[in-house]
């Protein structure tokens, strides 16, 4: 397991729409534990493979007692309940905003083996599930924030000490990816 550098705001990986996974193999459970590292040593709530500059559809996720992984994951929402709460993020360190969010959310994708997995979250995980597969759409949070909220999200951006800092080079995977999973 790998503690990889988090991405900021601006890297162009993080609003660039993930690729689905065909291939669940050791890369991709390689992929999982470096995420689930990286997550710890960040303290976070969940992480994304595209915030350490993977694009691919999978995150990890550590809220109260439920931890776990998806892939190629897929939000249905039960009903029509929302949330308005607090809501950070880890490529903007430090930044808390309201965020309106749904309050219950059930999350298929599949595990780093292949087998299908089904996440049933409301509150904060809800929250997480629907952040980081947000990600995995190239959206992030201020996209989410009401215009009054998001200028003041911009104006802490812009006096942030990460705030301009280099964009390190994405890497490509030098692997063919073959099939499709649905």
């Amino acid at each position: 397991m790998t503690v990889r550098p988090v991405r900021m705001f601006g890297d162009p990986v993080l609003v660039t729409p993930a690729e689905d996974v065909t291939d669940f193999d050791r890369q991709v459970r390689r992929l999982v534990k470096d995420l689930t590292q990286t997550l710890r040593d960040e303290d976070g709530a969940g992480l994304s493979a595209p915030q350490i500059g993977v694009g691919l559809r999978v995150f990890v996720f550590d809220v109260g007692d439920v931890r776990g992984h998806l892939i190629n994951p897929v939000l249905d929402f039960p009903d029509e309940a929302e949330q308005d709460g607090l809501e950070g993020c880890l490529s903007f360190p430090g930044l808390y905003y309201d965020v309106k969010r749904r309050l219950n959310v059930v999350a298929s994708g599949f595990d780093a083996d292949g087998r299908p997995v089904r996440v049933v979250g409301d509150q904060n995980l809800a929250r997480c599930l629907q952040h980081e597969t947000d990600h995995l759409d190239g959206i992030l949070f201020i996209d989410r924030m009401d215009p009054q909220t998001r200028k003041q999200a911009m104006r802490a951006i812009r006096k942030s000490d990460w705030a301009g800092l280099p964009v390190p080079a994405v890497k490509v995977s030098p692997h063919p990816v073959h099939g499709l999973i649905r």
